[in-house]
């Protein structure tokens, strides 16, 4: 059946609206048609009182369905104004609402017209045409309410199953943050009506089937009293066991999910029976274990690997090398050579691991991340994996903030070098045998590298390039330009500039926390 209502979707595109509800005119006189078989179960009539009665029965729906078919269009103009071309926030939202609450927002709104507009005047007919007793105009209206009740269930659910497809296609375009909402009509509300009416329809047909059309109508309407009694009582109470075993399942996994949303990776359902429901329970645990799972994998990823790459690489797997321009940050530990020659290995690593502590964060505070441990030095990137704009700023206000840490931290005891280059490199993942690593290659990276020994000869803490300086956008102090060099495995000399000797890092916001007061 949906794949049959989606080859109709498909194949009529907007006018498949329109012949949704023809089809639903089908089904409602498809429906009277039943009715009046109902009523010639239990009175006796000729061809032509049933012909006679069906046709004043038909008519009033037809007058009926023409306003409904307008109440309908109206509910649907949203859905239509999608179709047309309207597929912004708003109008997907509305769009999608209207479809799924067509059903209900309906019935809302046309509850009232069949048992005061329609059913009273084909109850009097019929019982004007059969020559009955006026009493039987109750009795008729009684059956007819049942026949009703099965109506209304019939065109709920075909206008849900119908209005699937179009739902899908809505739903493709619905924004992240798009809420549901409480305009459906919940699943245990559904059990709780939809089987004991049936139980009532059914027991009624039952009923008048052996009864070999010499009832009478009075029997209608006993037998309809004695149907409603068991659906109220005995149907009522095997629809709330079975309601509950359907939706206990179904509030498990509403908790489960509410519970893994909020970040609680290790949230599981108990697997309650070996149904659909305890196959859906499994899958859900399934899923839940490969989060967490997933979710290790990349806490474990991101102690050795920057966080912010670690992520890019658990969505998108593999990075393939591409260009991109970037802000290279070298740093290296002055004649931490000789302090390891002299101290512990203890002593070594934990001086290392409490200085990276303090600059590793400065880094990804800027928008960068640290690419490489080298030994003594670190390797920082601005503007990959991710794109950063004004990424040779970041960079700047990078290596001025971890300078004006390392003075306050350790004073003369440990002094750094920092040598800071901008200009495209090729990025992504290399390696073999089972391992890769991101890395960044090209001149800008060995330049940065180099105008870190540059400081040795220069006695600053920092030298940029003019590679850098041309790319500020906003200079975070001033800079006084050094003698150009001739670095190592470069043929022109280099522009070097290095802050002013009083330059600190700022109290005041950097690029980073610019961007995002101003986003």
């Amino acid at each position: 059946m949906d794949s049959l209502v989606r080859r109709a979707f498909d194949r009529l595109g907007a006018r498949y609206l329109t012949a949704v509800l023809a089809v639903q005119v089908v089904v409602v006189m498809g429906v009277v048609l039943g009715g009046v078989g109902v009523l010639t179960l239990y009175e006796p009539m000729s061809a032509g009182e049933f012909l006679r009665i069906l046709a004043v029965a038909e008519g009033f729906v037809l007058v009926e369905s023409a306003f409904a078919l307008w109440l309908a269009s109206s509910l649907l103009r949203p859905v239509r104004e999608w179709l047309a071309g309207d597929r912004g926030h708003d109008a997907t939202v509305r769009a999608w609402r209207a479809l799924a609450e067509l059903p209900i927002a309906f019935l809302r709104r046309w509850k009232l017209v069949p048992p005061l507009v329609t059913i009273p005047p084909v109850a009097i007919y019929a019982t004007v045409e059969l020559g009955l007793p006026a009493y039987s105009v109750l009795v008729i209206l009684a059956g007819a309410f049942v026949v009703l009740s099965y109506g209304a269930i019939l065109r709920f659910f075909t206008t849900e199953l119908a209005m699937r497809p179009v739902l899908e296609e809505v739903g493709r375009t619905l924004p992240e943050d798009f809420t549901i909402g409480r305009g459906g009509v919940p699943l245990r509300v559904k059990l709780l009506t939809t089987l004991p009416i049936i139980n009532v329809i059914t027991g009624v047909l039952v009923a008048g089937l052996s009864a070999d059309g010499r009832a009478g109508v009075t029997s209608l309407g006993v037998d309809v009293l004695v149907a409603v009694a068991v659906a109220a009582t005995i149907s009522l109470e095997l629809t709330l066991l079975l309601s509950r075993a359907i939706l206990g399942p179904v509030d498990d996994l509403r908790d489960a999910t509410e519970r893994i949303r909020g970040g609680d990776l290790s949230a599981r359902v108990p697997v309650l029976a070996a149904d659909e429901t305890g196959r859906l329970a499994q899958s859900f645990n399934r899923m839940a274990a490969g989060l967490e799972e997933r979710e290790r994998l990349r806490e474990a990823l991101g102690t050795f690997v920057d966080p912010d790459v670690a992520d890019r690489l658990m969505r998108d797997g593999t990075l393939l090398g591409e260009e991109v321009e970037v802000s290279i940050l070298f740093l290296d530990i002055r004649d931490f050579t000789a302090y390891a020659e002299r101290s512990s290995a203890r002593e070594v690593v934990t001086r290392l691991n409490d200085f990276y502590e303090r600059v590793v964060p400065v880094l990804r505070k800027h928008g960068g991340h640290a690419n490489r441990f080298i030994g003594d030095g670190l390797l920082g990137v601005f503007g990959a994996p991710e794109r950063l704009a004004a990424h040779a700023d970041h960079a700047v206000a990078a290596a001025l903030e971890i300078a004006a840490i390392v003075r306050e931290r350790y004073g003369d005891d440990l002094r750094i070098g920092i040598g800071v280059n901008s200009g495209p490199v090729l990025a992504g993942t290399v390696g073999g045998g089972g391992r890769l690593d991101f890395t960044v290659i090209g001149d800008p990276v060995n330049t940065a590298a180099r105008v870190e020994e540059a400081t040795r000869q220069t006695d600053d803490e920092i030298l940029i390039t003019q590679a850098t300086r041309t790319l500020l956008s906003h200079e975070e102090c001033e800079f006084e330009e050094r003698p150009s060099a001739t670095l190592k495995g470069k043929t022109e000399k280099v522009r070097l500039y290095a802050p002013v000797a009083d330059a600190r890092a700022s109290t005041a916001p950097g690029p980073r926390e610019r961007e995002l007061a101003s986003g």
